[in-house]
């Protein structure tokens, strides 16, 4: 690892350089009024892609700031699983600790680079904490202007199709809780995000396990959990991190996931107090938790690090577009539900995927789409694709919750999507990168992020980089 090679820059997004990057003039009958559902990573670069192609937008935005799930509050939900319907919805699910998981040249936005700013407060790092990328769409949004056209503290109660074809968008102002406007939009994209609605794991005898019950989501600091002994249910990368954390204050952790391989319980190599089980075969009154590799233990808390569902209350489209086992659809390519097309469309549903690139290439997608400048198929051609696509996960007996499940399949994805919309293929060097990630998050999950092997292709990122800020090659020189 070279530190030096993780360039940084303190020169902000001026207007000598935001002319790198292309403004595309549509003639003025192809514009339309937007609404865009959420001001996150997605609702921004959405916001970016629209204006861009000259359309009119507003972002609708709940919180009073934006970010989406980008924004911590170490505030909880009064209902720790996250399932009572008359909560208080906390839309954040990050806890204090949280580092991305993906390498900072990687996550950025295609022509907005996520590089490290030489200013006080930044976090320099390669894997940074959530704040830097907090304040990486803060800065996007101030570049482009975007903070312009967000209404926040809005909630958007209801969207629907009317009889005259535009849409009606209902909301409200948070503060006061009254309904603040009902307007009409030519389109909406909804950016809403996904991970708000906790799932929860099915446990046999759950309901009279004595102990305490908490999501992921509502995780903030380990210290609720000292001297306790945890079952943490899940194999991704919240549990991974989140198992290490409490295990320097929690008696014993015990985790609980479909990928567990060994018959019997084995320690976390390298931790005293980490267990490793497969699936769980119930909870009962006495506090215990039995696990299928026969193996029982009593427990003070069960944490569901099981992941979220996709929840979209204000929806209204007499139930053309459904959430069925957490399967969005039908949906065209994971954005037009062909009912409804172009005038409806979904930004940042699939996941196992570099999220910032895959919504900015959604969003000029369907930015060309609404312009007219990019044609889709008839509602019949994308029907039949999507009946194709289905009928290909039933035959490989993949379970419909991981329809918008991408991983290795992402950069195909992301590709036609460039190709429909004139822009370039994906760089390979942000391919090699996402796939050395992904391997040493696997077999280094306690250092990945501050160490690793790939300078060279972290050399290829910033010569790419240096298009879109100049001043970066000069200080790839000095670093070398």
């Amino acid at each position: 690892m070279i530190l030096g090679s993780v360039i940084s820059s303190n020169q902000p997004y001026t207007p000598t350089l935001l002319s790198h990057f292309p403004i595309l003039s549509m003639p003025q009958n192809s514009s339309k009024n937007v609404a865009v559902i959420g001001a996150g990573s997605a609702g921004l670069v959405t916001a970016r892609e629209l204006q861009r192609e000259g359309h009119s937008v507003v972002v609708f935005e709940r919180e009073n700031q934006l970010g989406g799930t980008w924004v911590y509050t170490p505030a909880a939900e009064s209902d720790p699983v996250g399932i009572d319907p008359n909560r208080e919805i906390v839309h954040s699910s990050l806890y204090s600790s949280l580092r991305v998981n993906l390498p900072r040249e990687v996550m950025g936005f295609g022509d907005y680079p996520f590089v490290a700013k030489k200013k006080p407060g930044r976090d320099p790092r390669r894997y940074p904490g959530h704040g830097e990328v907090l304040n990486y769409l803060n800065d996007f949004a101030v570049d482009f202007g975007i903070i312009g056209v967000v209404r926040f503290g809005m909630e958007v109660g209801f969207v629907g199709k009317m009889e005259t074809g535009k849409w009606k968008v209902s909301c409200r102002k948070r503060e006061n809780d009254v309904v603040f406007a009902n307007e009409e939009y030519d389109a909406v994209v909804i950016c809403n995000g996904h991970y708000t609605e906790p799932r929860i794991a099915d446990i046999p005898g759950i309901e009279v396990w004595p102990g305490k019950q908490i999501h992921s989501h509502n995780y903030r600091v380990p210290d609720p959990f000292r001297d306790q002994v945890v079952v943490l249910i899940g194999g991704a990368a919240s549990a991974t991190d989140i198992s290490r954390e409490i295990a320097e204050v929690a008696k014993e952790v015990h985790i609980s996931s479909r990928s567990a391989t060994s018959e019997v319980p084995m320690k976390l190599p390298g931790y005293d107090n980490i267990w490793l089980h497969n699936m769980i075969e119930a909870a009962g009154s006495d506090g215990g938790v039995n696990f299928q590799d026969g193996s029982k233990i009593l427990a003070d808390i069960i944490l569901h690090c099981t992941g979220y569902k996709y929840h979209f209350p204000f929806l209204e489209t007499n139930g053309i577009v459904t959430v069925d086992d957490n399967c969005v659809g039908p949906l065209y390519k994971h954005v037009f539900p062909p009912a409804f097309a172009p005038s409806l469309s979904f930004v940042g549903l699939p996941w196992k995927v570099i999220p910032f690139f895959l919504c900015e290439l959604q969003s000029k997608w369907i930015a060309g789409v609404l312009s007219g400048r990019i044609s889709l198929p008839s509602k019949e051609d994308m029907n039949a694709d999507i009946e194709a696509f289905y009928s290909s996960m039933a035959a490989s007996c993949i379970p419909k919750r991981y329809t918008h499940n991408m991983d290795d399949s992402q950069f195909d994805y992301d590709d036609w999507l460039a190709a429909r919309c004139g822009s370039p293929p994906s760089e390979e060097w942000r391919k090699q990168m996402y796939f050395i990630s992904r391997k040493n998050k696997k077999t280094l999950p306690e250092t990945y992020r501050d160490e690793w092997d790939d300078d060279d292709l972290i050399i290829q990122a910033h010569e790419d980089f240096v298009k879109y800020i100049p001043e970066l090659s000069q200080e790839q020189k000095l670093s070398r």
